[in-house]
């Protein structure tokens, strides 16, 4: 399928997906929404990626909700567009596939959003991160106010969503809602560095602990433990890969050689 308003590319079991509307900070409107659904149920049905880049062409990662497409919503009185990208950021937070945000610039309300949804987030020096909901007046509905606070602590989720105060890149590593800080020069290489440390480890594996995460995650400690004791105790019953006693000798290897 051709896309106008991303790029989209797999090599090596990585897909990438890059924004491509710079001359508007990829700012979220229907046609780009749409492609991103279209693009991530591609990913999600099929077999040839075994994790996912996230990032944005030009200046901006996103923007968020494209200016035009709030006008037109006002006018309309419709709120489609409002309910499409809870629903593409959605599917992005579920997909089963790791996801890295490789975060080359501005993200900010809807594109705070997509951040919220990947799973490891790098952020280029000059990164800017916010929330601008309450200041244009829209309620968030794709994750902000509640994803926000369990990632970075109440108090701080507060001062970024009531004052709609913006944070640089070291700041939002400070806070652990970026894993790492790079050069923008270096970001691509450094996301694509990091998915191939996912996709060289076990695949089954890493999807599982995606979900196990995410699902304790949403509950109390001792429940989360009992349902990581759960899944290990499935696992046992599988039986350990027929490759296991050689993938540990060439860790073991590795190891002795450095």
């Amino acid at each position: 399928m051709k896309y106008e308003n991303l790029i989209f590319e797999t090599r090596e079991r990585i897909s990438q997906i890059t924004l491509n509307r710079p001359q508007a900070f990829n700012a979220l409107n229907g046609p780009l929404l749409r492609e991103l659904e279209s693009v991530l149920k591609h990913v999600e049905d099929g077999d040839e990626a075994d994790v996912v880049i996230i990032t944005g062409a030009g200046k901006a990662f996103c923007a968020g909700m494209d200016l035009h497409a709030l006008s037109d919503m006002q006018k309309s009185g419709k709120t489609d567009i409002l309910q499409l990208v809870g629903d593409v950021i959605e599917k992005l937070r579920n997909l089963k596939l790791p996801v890295i945000a490789a975060v080359n610039g501005t993200a900010v309300t809807g594109g705070l959003e997509l951040v919220l949804a990947c799973d490891i987030v790098l952020a280029a020096e000059g990164a800017v991160f916010g929330d601008t909901h309450a200041r244009v007046g829209i309620m968030p509905g794709a994750g902000d106010s509640q994803l926000l606070p369990r990632l970075v602590g109440t108090v701080k989720a507060k001062e970024m969503l009531l004052a709609s105060r913006l944070i640089d890149a070291k700041e939002a590593e400070r806070i652990g809602l970026a894993a790492r800080t790079v050069p923008l020069d270096k970001l691509g290489t450094e996301a694509w560095s990091l998915a191939q440390s996912i996709r060289d480890n076990d695949r089954s594996i890493v999807r599982r602990l995606k979900t196990l995460i995410n699902q304790g995650m949403r509950l109390d400690l001792n429940s989360a433990l009992a349902l990581e004791r759960q899944e290990f105790q499935v696992y046992l019953k599988e039986g350990l890969p027929p490759d296991f006693v050689e993938r540990v000798k060439i860790i073991l290897a590795k190891k002795n050689h450095s």
